[in-house]
């Protein structure tokens, strides 16, 4: 394997391509030079600034034909297609962002591409869209971004479906990924958002690239990286619900051209919006941090070596807010009655190494990543959500426990990315190692005879369940492009996973000895995939082309944990979920680049559908491969820069998706459930914004954004008993900016609308409500020197 690795460097650095110096100068539309302006050459690690006058240099460029990025403060960002044969100087005139759309970058495919170019449904979420509509957490796209939706079951961790394809377990449907580390489960899943430099969502299956759990898409989130430049970051935001939220980004260089650091961190504090009646008290004051650091070291002109490092610290002092009935929760909105009152305690730690070489004919990149999550409850957390010495659920065993680790390694290979080279392809290999020791109590009080079913009092029913999952993966993509607008690509990926587990029950009375009830026991099952995927594009000019595909999606499949439950059977296997996938679509870039139009149909057949049955009273999903879906919509993507200084982006989104088999248990045995519809799927998103800016006098400017959301009718459970009627929330902001300085006035759910976010069944519906209005002040810096 080293001498194989050996070789095909070798030939990536000295195949025989020239390289040549590109000079140039960046200047505005009335020839006014525009400094500090960045300049990179896509996939690569060459980059340059402008000095004072304009002027760049950038050496070691391959002959070819290649894409760059310029950047700079106050003016739209272009991807110019460059032809470098021999030494090249060029000159570039920037647009004021006031009169165009920024063009995107998206690493989406695993290659630094401009997202109008990839045949995919692909939506980009950019760093001023992410500051203009206050999206502090993944879920704040939900309907910005078509056919998708994404809940919160209260306690910070999201739910997501697209396209009807739902995380409804810990197997994950859509896979994310931060700054190229997969959140590989919800335990170890970051969703905060802090000093983004873009979001990226692939809808649709990625099980090619991406592998396990991208049966429905990706969202992959970028953070800004270190250059030559000093930049970052100062913000402070205060609001109602005594919400506090402070940033602090910082990039600069170490030595030129060589070693580079950044450093960026969030503390957010939030009072709650719940109260507990049972004393009056705030029930889910929380605060949350968040920190995010860079090294990166450029050996030389081919190499790139970046180290970072994430930690979250987050207390959560009301997790799973939780309101008895549907009619309760709207008629007597964010008020409950639990007397079990505890802290939640969330430490996630991700760290990464990612090596890189960007050879003249081959790339190598390589990526080493550590997750781990440790999440436990100080104290009993009430389940039975009453003020009643019921049940409460302990799990604060120790470190040992409740501490979940995931490591994994990928090497990937692709050829030099030169644009319209007829020729292109990726290969590469995927392993990971995951530990999920979990223990956890269902203690029963002094009233748990009030709770029925013939629970005994105090004491406490303890579940151990050890998991670990390891697997591997290969996979490969070509690319064909035949020079008459054709382009096909097929991809095929071939996964094996093992999972293991150990489990134990024990019982202990209050104050006595623990005694066994289920003695150590042990399962494993193993698991393999193939997902091919084939896709044809044709362009008919660079501004539109069309495209169909197929893909194959991949859901992997595990063992359901050990229960408290007498009729199920422990440690029982699952099998994974399949979906075939056929989809058209079209991109539209037009009329100077100020509009923006993509349109896709697909349709999707899942076989082997996993449906997770949540067990009571122990809180453990057991998962059964019982169903077959299918799913089919449409969906409209557009931005448009109207008027100067006047920008409109808006999506809308259909989903017809029904189960066509789905058996679950009932209390007469087997049910079926055919027709039913999917969880947390609406049939209708849309969302339509606008964001003007007044120019005053001077660099002076008074800016307006209003933001609205469409979120279609839901069902939360698979029954389709208890849902959440269709709603729109209304969102806006008012701000001043002076010499990069901000200050602006913003506000949530302006018409205060009452939805349910996440609801349970437990014999009856518990809801844990959506966000209510919400309204506050920013004040921000950016800087670039």
């Amino acid at each position: 394997m080293k001498s194989l690795l050996t070789i095909l460097l070798a030939v990536g650095s000295t195949a025989a391509l020239a390289q040549s110096v590109v000079r140039g100068n960046i200047q505005t539309e009335n020839a006014t030079a525009v400094q500090s302006a960045t300049i990179q050459v896509l996939n690569s690690n060459r980059v340059a600034n402008t000095d004072e006058g304009g002027y760049f240099i950038i050496q070691g460029i391959p002959n070819g034909i290649h894409t760059i990025r310029i950047s700079a403060l106050g003016y739209a960002t272009e991807n110019r297609k460059l032809s470098v044969q021999g030494d090249t100087t060029i000159t570039v005139s920037l647009a004021p962002v006031s009169t165009r759309l920024d063009e995107a970058v998206v690493t989406a495919r695993k290659m630094e591409n401009d997202p109008h170019d990839v045949p995919a449904s692909l939506s980009v979420v950019t760093a001023r869209a992410v500051e203009q509509q206050y999206i502090w957490n993944v879920m704040d796209i939900t309907a910005v971004v078509p056919n998708l939706n994404m809940a919160n079951p209260g306690d910070n961790r999201n739910v997501t479906s697209i396209r009807g394809i739902t995380t409804t377990s810990y197997n994950q449907a859509v896979a994310t990924y931060v700054d190229g580390v997969n959140q590989f489960g919800l335990d170890t899943y970051i969703p905060y958002l802090l000093d983004v430099e873009r979001i990226e969502v692939l809808r649709g299956p990625q099980g090619t690239l991406y592998g396990r759990n991208a049966m429905a898409g990706v969202i992959n989130v970028v953070t800004k990286q270190p250059t030559n430049n000093v930049s970052g970051l100062v913000e402070a935001n205060w609001g109602s619900h005594r919400q506090q939220r402070y940033l602090l980004g910082l990039r600069a260089p170490i030595v030129k051209d060589r070693l580079f650091f950044g450093v960026s961190g969030m503390f957010n504090g939030l009072e709650g919006f719940y109260t507990n009646d049972f004393d009056g008290s705030p029930y889910d004051r929380q605060h949350t941090v968040f920190g995010n650091y860079f090294l990166k070291y450029l050996p030389g002109a081919q190499w790139a070596v970046t180290l970072n490092a994430k930690h979250v610290s987050n207390r959560n002092n009301g997790a799973f807010a939780l309101i008895m009935g549907l009619d309760d929760a709207f008629a007597n909105p964010f008020h409950l009655n639990q007397n079990a009152k505890t802290t939640m305690v969330d430490e996630s730690r991700n760290a990464s190494l990612s090596v890189n070489h960007f050879g003249n004919a081959i790339h190598f990149s390589s990526q080493t990543a550590f997750q781990s999550n440790y999440r436990y409850y100080r104290d009993p957390i009430d389940a039975d959500f009453m003020p009643l010495d019921g049940m409460s659920i302990v799990n604060n065993y120790g470190n040992d426990w409740n501490h979940v680790k995931v490591f994994t390694q990928e090497l990937k290979f692709s050829s030099a990315p030169a644009k319209d080279a007829p020729v292109h392809w990726t290969a590469g290999a995927f392993l990971f190692h995951q530990d999920a020791p979990t223990k956890q109590g269902t203690h029963f009080g002094a009233d748990a005879a009030m709770l029925g079913d013939g629970y005994p009092a105090n004491a406490t029913g303890i579940l151990t369940n050890a998991a670990v999952n390891q697997g591997a993966a290969a996979f490969g993509q070509l690319g064909l492009r035949f020079g008459n607008g054709w382009e096909v690509q097929a991809g095929l990926r071939y996964d094996y996973e093992q999972a293991r587990l150990n489990a134990r029950g024990e019982f202990k009375p209050d104050g006595g000895d623990v005694m066994v009830t289920q003695p150590d026991t042990s399962a494993s099952a193993d698991f393999h995939a193939f997902t091919p995927s084939l896709t044809a594009k044709y362009a008919f000019n660079e501004g539109y082309h069309m495209y169909g595909s197929y893909t194959r999606g991949f859901r992997a499949g595990g063992i359901s944990q050990l229960s408290l439950g007498d009729g199920e059977a422990p440690l029982r296997p699952f099998k994974p979920e399949y979906s075939d996938n056929i989809e058209l679509g079209s991109k539209l870039m037009s009329w100077n680049q100020r509009l923006l139009l993509n349109v896709a149909a697909f349709y999707s057949r899942v076989h082997d559908a996993q449906v997770p049955v949540l067990l009571l009273p122990d809180a453990i999903t057991v998962t059964q491969n019982t169903g077959r879906m299918e799913s089919m919509g449409v969906e409209l993507e557009t931005e448009a820069r109207v008027a100067p200084n006047l920008s409109l982006r808006g999506s809308a989104a259909f989903t017809h998706a029904r189960y066509l088999n789905l058996h679950t248990a009932g209390q007469d045995g087997n049910v079926q459930l055919r027709g039913n519809r999917p969880v947390f799927t609406p049939e209708w998103t849309g969302f339509l914004g606008a964001q003007y800016a007044i120019p005053l006098w001077g660099d002076q400017q008074l800016q307006l954004g209003v933001y609205g959301k469409f979120i279609g009718h839901q069902y939360f459970v698979v029954e389709n008993t208890i849902g959440q009627e269709a709603y729109s929330l209304l969102n806006a902001n008012i701000g001043y900016t002076v010499q990069g300085y901000e200050l602006m006035l913003w506000g949530q759910n302006l018409a205060d609308t009452r939805y349910v976010d996440y609801a349970y069944d437990f014999g009856f519906a518990a809801a844990h409500l959506g966000r209510p209005l919400t309204f506050g002040l920013t004040v921000r810096k950016r800087f670039e020197l």
